[in-house]
């Protein structure tokens, strides 16, 4: 691959990726996902998409995105926006998160499941499942019961590939290096493959995979618990990051806690709608359970 001066454009032996080309690109990845590309994604979206290419036996740009902006190519639009997702994850990723969820709204939450309360969590933007299953392990690390209550977790993503990995629930070992030796027990199993593990039973049990664009319609009311969305609006612009938070603000429940990534911000629209309880952990102003040192800022 060689960057050329004057156009700007990108050329391999095969094909050319102009200005217009990037722009069209970033423009249908805007409007069919949320997500924002910058400058300084254009090897990125040029490696992935020239993949595309070969696989259809085209050799310009312009003619791939002629082929993806057709009304009847909904699967090869599909194709060309969760190329350019990012699937990063692990288990217990920032882990103060699942502290949080252990140490301060289980205690409650398990009281009130044993009473038959339901409860819901949502892992939005849950990638290969790891995050979901580190959410179900921590309620049943509190709660040993709940698969004989109304405890459920939601794992949505808008990656059908990723969720049939999530689904399967088996792991590299290589992958394991950020669950708390407590919890292992809980949330593991052996596989018959040495070099993998599979999530536990009562694990898988309580999660339900999901296909979920932000930009289309939620086929979800809520109210939840407990909802994980990281690291996800990072990747949007600020219009987009404005309408996921409402999104989510809209089903969280009256005492229920919003987490999102360290990178994140919610905007000054929320400032009093929701307030900071812990590092980059939110929870409805004025709510009954809200500890006296929640911040705004």
């Amino acid at each position: 691959m060689t960057e050329m001066s004057g156009a700007t454009r990108m050329k391999s032996a095969e094909t050319e990726f102009t200005d217009a080309d990037f722009r069209s690109i970033a423009g249908m990845l805007h409007e069919h996902s949320g997500i924002s590309l910058g400058e300084e994604n254009r090897p990125l979206v040029f490696s992935r998409q020239s993949k595309h290419l070969r696989r259809l036996g085209l050799s310009r740009f312009g003619d791939y995105i002629a082929l993806v902006r057709r009304a009847d190519q909904a699967e090869e639009r599909y194709r060309m926006i969760t190329s350019l997702t990012t699937h990063t994850t692990r288990f217990f990723r920032e882990g103060q998160h699942f502290e949080y969820l252990a140490t301060e709204l289980m205690p409650r939450l398990g009281e009130a499941a044993r009473r038959g309360k339901r409860l819901r969590f949502w892992s939005a933007g849950c990638s290969t499942g790891e995050e979901a299953y580190s959410i179900a392990a921590t309620v049943l690390q509190a709660l040993p019961d709940a698969g004989r209550c109304d405890v459920r977790v939601l794992a949505t993503d808008i990656s059908r590939e990723v969720l049939t990995v999530a689904e399967g629930g088996r792991y590299r070992n290589a992958g394991l290096s950020g669950i708390p030796e407590h919890i292992a027990p809980i949330l593991l199993e052996p596989d018959p493959d040495a070099d993998y593990v599979r999530i536990a039973k009562p694990v898988r049990d309580l999660v339900t995979f999901r296909y979920l664009n932000f930009v289309e319609p939620w086929p979800l009311s809520g109210p939840f618990d407990a909802i994980f969305c990281r690291n996800v609006a990072i990747y949007m612009a600020e219009d987009m990051q404005a309408r996921v938070w409402a999104g989510l603000e809209s089903v969280l429940g009256p005492e229920g806690v919003l987490f999102i990534g360290h990178s994140e911000r919610l905007g000054p629209e929320f400032r009093d709608r929701l307030e900071l309880c812990d590092k980059t952990t939110f929870r409805r102003v004025g709510s009954a359970r809200a500890s006296s040192d929640c911040r705004t800022d």
